[in-house]
């Protein structure tokens, strides 16, 4: 199946930019500030696509409803607010990706449920080849992803039909909100996908093992 699409969306954590260094940063020092030990990276980082929440319990053992569980939380977020883009990079090849749609004048964006007032200060850091034309956060509809609402609203503000989008994501439900939208799906194999994911199962268009594999959807 060849097919040019009019635009490409990103889901940003995991898919667009390798954050886990920092998250993972900002775990261990709220553990060591609550007097838990650290844990080492390679534990930290396939639950890092599902934020705070899901570091916190993998961290402490806890879950939301239980009496500390927001104090920690907070910290994170606070410690992970000041150092946003200290060793978040683009995954090695995007920054070639984002470049070649740029050429070729495909529109590219954010889709994520990263709140606005930590997706603004990253991606005002980040280092970009070339800029965005729409960031979508959390936080900026009621919705959030896996219901296509954020999907659909980017497609809007690109003046592009949604059949005509690809969004790459790297956890089930960037798959179940591109489906949902009537986009086509690309699940980056190269993200934080957790030892019970099984992407095979999640219908996704495409498989993606490297960045650079999306330049091959992008022909006529």
């Amino acid at each position: 199946m060849t097919r040019r699409f009019h635009a490409v969306l990103f889901d940003l954590d995991g898919t667009l930019a390798d954050t886990a260094p920092d998250l993972a940063h900002a775990l261990n020092r709220t553990l060591e500030h609550f007097g838990r030990p650290t844990l080492p990276f390679e534990e930290i980082r396939p639950v890092v696509s599902h934020g705070g929440i899901a570091l916190i319990r993998r961290g402490f053992g806890m879950q939301p409803e239980e009496e500390g569980f927001e104090e920690r939380r907070l910290f994170l977020l606070d410690v992970y607010l000041k150092n946003i883009c200290t060793h978040t990079r683009l995954f090695p090849g995007m920054d070639t990706v984002l470049e070649q749609l740029c050429a070729i004048a495909i529109p590219w964006g954010i889709v994520t449920n990263k709140p606005a007032w930590l997706t603004d200060p990253l991606m005002a850091a980040l280092p970009m080849p070339c800029g965005t034309q729409v960031v979508i956060s959390g936080d900026t509809l009621p919705q959030r992803k896996p219901h296509p609402a954020p999907l659909l609203h980017a497609a809007e503000k690109l003046n592009v039909d949604p059949e005509h989008c690809l969004y790459v994501g790297d956890a089930q439900r960037d798959i179940q909100a591109g489906r949902s939208a009537g986009m086509a799906t690309a699940c980056a194999l190269f993200g934080y996908l957790q030892e019970q994911d099984r992407p095979d199962q999640w219908q996704a268009d495409y498989s993606l093992h490297k960045p650079e594999d999306i330049l091959g959807l992008l022909a006529a």
